[in-house]
């Protein structure tokens, strides 16, 4: 029997948006683990408790769902006119492997907030009341994302009336802009991967229907609802609780990755869970929310799906209400033509929760589609903060 004794690790868990993760400061990270690499992966796997045949987390800090098997690090940035670095990493829950190939949107909220709170951010940019404005860069697809966190008495408010579907009690609002969040850069990347607004997507043992690809905020397949015999009112336990539904699901993610080439084979999406996110819409239909909310068509624009490692999530990932707002923005996706096309700068869409309203700013340049920021609004909370701590073989 092993007598090998425990290491304790600085930390804070904190819920940002509809997630919640373990926070870190690069600095107070074990050394073999201020670099990428396999140690980094064992510290939050052990951390969030995964890989877990049981998916459940017992044995650690994640929940059991993509919305709570996540680990942050934050580090002062050297990159002019931001503040901090910000590397997001996706645990899988029950298979050995870390996902650092996107962003996420809920827990970049809780990145602006925590970064004052760990002294992060310079304390003369800090007013004593009022808000900062704090400049992140996203490390994990290098953009910036601006947070405007509410400050009270030189400390982050916390606490307010701003409420948040799929979170159950009010906080203080934080408002987000998550600068050029198309991947419309000079690496060759693209908006719409394939060059068009809408494709037909073939999916082997599917069938064929048609989708739009776009990266924006995350990579995002969207297909409607219709074409895959959904309504797009449905709630977590209509997906998740029948899995060949979810392996049809996986098929059509699979399928659009390839086309979207962030996968050059179907194997290789085994290894990248995270990204992209298959999503399915529907013009506004009424519909009961999870949590009893009745919500009706005449207060939403559309209805948006998403499913996020697998699984149907509860509410709406971050990344992909930016992703529902740039292609809304945009006439022709599947996305604006499920809110009634034409040109609009801002949604709200229903989804399992509730509802979410996002904005866009888009426009065509030399033919091509650009956009220039996307804003929405979230909220977020120190559940706990101290150390964390993990089996010292963990890092041997």
């Amino acid at each position: 029997m092993s007598n090998t004794a425990q290491i304790r690790i600085p930390a804070t868990y904190i819920r940002g948006g509809t997630s919640k993760g373990v926070f870190f400061r690069l600095s107070d990270l074990p050394a073999s683990c201020q670099v990428p690499g396999p140690a980094r992966d064992k510290l939050f796997q052990r951390v969030i408790g995964s890989p877990d045949p049981y998916s459940a987390h017992i044995d650690g800090m994640g929940g059991a769902t993509s919305s709570t098997s996540k680990c942050v690090i934050l580090s002062k940035s050297e990159r002019p006119e931001h503040d901090v670095d910000y590397l997001y990493g996706q645990v899988s829950i029950n298979t050995d492997f870390v996902d650092w190939s996107g962003n996420c949107g809920n827990l970049s909220t809780a990145a602006g907030a925590f970064a004052i709170h760990a002294g992060l951010v310079d304390a003369s940019r800090i007013p004593d009341n009022g808000t900062c404005v704090v400049r992140i860069w996203q490390a994990n697809i290098g953009k910036t994302i601006i947070a405007h966190v509410p400050i009270t008495n030189g400390q982050v408010q916390e606490t307010g009336d701003f409420e948040l579907d799929g979170v159950t009690f009010p906080a203080a609002e934080i408002v987000l802009e998550f600068m050029d969040p198309s991947d419309d850069g000079d690496d060759g990347g693209a908006m719409f991967p394939t060059g068009n607004l809408v494709d037909t997507l073939e999916v082997p043992g599917v069938g064929s229907f048609p989708a739009t690809m776009i990266s924006a905020g995350i990579p995002t397949v969207f297909v409607n609802a219709a074409d895959i015999g959904y309504q797009g009112t449905e709630l977590r336990e209509d997906i998740n609780n029948d899995p060949a539904q979810l392996e049809r699901f996986e098929k059509i993610r699979v399928a659009g990755a390839l086309r979207m080439g962030l996968i050059q084979t179907p194997e290789e999406a085994l290894k990248r869970q995270h990204t992209p996110k298959i999503a399915f819409v529907s013009p506004p239909k009424s519909y009961t929310a999870s949590s009893g909310k009745a919500i009706d068509a005449a207060d939403v624009d559309l209805l948006v799906r998403a499913l996020s490692m697998g699984k149907l999530h509860h509410a709406m990932m971050g990344t992909c209400a930016v992703a529902i707002g740039t292609a809304a923005a945009i006439p022709g996706t599947l996305v604006n033509l499920a809110a009634g096309g034409g040109e609009r700068e801002a949604v709200r869409f229903g989804h399992p929760s509730g509802t979410l309203r996002v904005g866009a700013q888009a426009q065509q340049v030399d033919g091509q589609w650009q956009v220039t920021k996307a804003v929405m609004s979230r909220s977020a909370r120190i559940l706990m903060e101290g150390w964390v701590r993990v089996p010292a073989e963990t890092l041997e």
